[in-house]
């Protein structure tokens, strides 16, 4: 369900899908400055619900689409682009989550964006810096989220690491305190767990250093505040705290007698979880005291917005940096992408295409539909395909990757039409697009020696009409051949290229 951004933002908001709770904020933008109007938040535990074979349980998708009505109140009414939807962990493990996902699309009447690890660390991080004051320093921001952790180094506005663990107070309370018993060697299990997931990035945090530590979760803040309560901080995490809340757990015993100030009841299930993971953050970074932030990842997607919106748009950054990586052509790749969205302008309407990103998607495949050639010719197209896919591209979701990997595989040659069927009703536009990416590319085969001329397109459901001017084709041999072969090709998706 790909969206395209309001033309006049005002009122902007995103939604949170997080694998414990979801959260929303409405906030008002005005150029690059955002006025938070309302924030909303309900535990909904969308990870407790994920069995050993990965599906969503009916039980866990109702408690969060009776969240996302609530939610839906506030959002009614506002346009395309101006409502941003992230899932993070808990919708990347499912394997049923596209199940989960129609139905909330279809009551928030907005896409949902499925985005990675690192994505969701870039974006946690956009959120911190932006409500934190901006000084030079480097900062560490960790975040304890229902089923993965993320941890980001970064300086001022710009992120310099990014790393996602698969470990989460909600996934750990399953593991290891399902029944709410808590016990020392409960406790060592859920702590050696975390420290083993821990030791595949702290090396690479340790070698970036960081001049203060920030926590952005609601775990940690409520592990700050229990410390408060007990009069060993101010709202900061520190390692004398740490150590008497645990004793203080093992005390207690079981999650349901957990008492401690500024801890709500619907978080004691999943509070010793927490302090197992957070007591490991604190072990093996050599931490002595971590801070709490209110910003986070819902704050990010709103600056995030905003940013595309004033041009600002990191998936543009992004991609110039993929195509300087695999030494892609850039004069090639700009001609391509010219001629692709010059046909797209003609066709549009009569494809029903817009409506959505779909203009978008286009541009950022031609960019970079030769990435492949930097690993071999044969199968050029198969290898960029995979390298789309695969990478962590930030500001892009995993549908938008997946889309890209499709055109730039769909490019030449045979297009995987099963591929296309997959997607359904945006299959059917997706395969259009590819369609007018393979005419821009056929167009500047000869990649940039010859002046090409002005060319007519005309469109219906599965036919496209190309007129070059009278008598230029006989002279200029090459391009015929080549939109013959074309025209074979697209026949066996049972579309029909015309050209004269």
């Amino acid at each position: 369900m790909p969206h395209t951004l309001a033309k006049n933002l005002s009122l902007i908001a995103a939604i949170d899908l997080g694998s414990n709770s979801f959260h929303m904020v409405v906030a008002k933008a005005h150029h690059t400055e955002i006025r938070i109007l309302e924030r909303l938040g309900e535990k909904v535990q969308l990870a407790a619900g994920i069995d050993e074979a990965r599906m969503l349980s009916e039980e866990a998708m109702v408690r969060g689409l009776e969240c996302l009505k609530r939610f839906a109140q506030l959002i009614n009414g506002m346009p395309a682009g101006a409502v941003r939807i992230v899932g993070t962990n808990a919708l990347r493990e499912a394997r049923n989550r596209n199940e989960f996902i129609q139905r909330a699309e279809t009551i928030l009447g907005h896409p949902v964006e499925v985005i990675s690890g690192r994505e969701e660390a870039r974006l946690i991080y956009l959120g911190v810096s932006h409500t934190l004051a901006d000084t030079p320093g480097k900062r560490l921001v960790a975040d304890i989220g229902g089923g993965s952790t993320e941890f980001i180094i970064g300086q001022r506005f710009e992120p310099l690491l990014r790393e996602s663990l698969q470990m989460g107070c909600v996934s750990f309370t399953q593991r290891y305190f399902r029944d709410g018993k808590i016990t020392p060697a409960r406790y060592a299990q859920a702590y050696t767990a975390a420290r083993l997931e821990l030791m595949s990035i702290e090396n690479a945090l340790h070698r970036l250093t960081w001049d203060e530590a920030i926590g952005s979760s609601g775990t940690i803040r409520a592990i700050g505040a229990a410390i408060k309560a007990a009069g060993l901080g101010n709202g900061e995490v520190n390692a004398e705290g740490l150590a008497w809340v645990k004793r203080k757990l093992f005390k207690l015993g079981e999650a349901d007698k957990i008492d401690f100030d500024g801890v709500k009841p619907d978080r004691r299930a999943i509070f010793p979880a927490g302090m197992a993971i957070l007591e490991a953050i604190f072990d093996a970074l050599e931490l002595q005291r971590m801070d709490h932030c209110d910003g986070a990842l819902r704050e990010g997607v709103l600056f995030d917005l905003l940013g595309r919106h004033h041009h600002e748009d990191v998936r543009e950054r992004t991609l110039n940096s993929l195509m300087e990586r695999y030494h892609v052509d850039q004069g090639q790749a700009a001609r391509v992408e010219r001629k692709a969205l010059h046909a797209f302008d003609q066709v549009a309407k009569a494809w029903g295409l817009e409506e959505g990103n779909w203009r978008d998607l286009l541009g950022w495949a031609a960019k970079i539909h030769e990435i492949g050639l930097d690993i071999a010719h044969y199968h050029y197209h198969k290898h960029g395909a995979y390298l789309i896919e695969h990478s962590d591209l930030s500001g892009f979701s995993r549908e938008d990757q997946q889309m890209m990997a499709l055109l730039v595989r769909g490019h030449r040659r045979n297009i995987p039409k099963d591929k296309f069927a997959e997607l359904g009703d945006e299959g059917v536009k997706l395969l259009r697009l590819c369609v007018l990416l393979r005419f821009a590319i056929l167009f500047h085969h000869i990649r940039g020696t010859q002046q090409m001329p002005k060319v007519q397109l005309q469109a219906s459901d599965n036919s496209l009409d190309v007129a070059f001017p009278a008598g230029w084709l006989e002279q200029n041999q090459l391009t015929q051949a080549d939109f013959a072969n074309e025209a074979e090709w697209l026949a066996r998706v049972n579309f029909v290229l015309s050209v004269r």
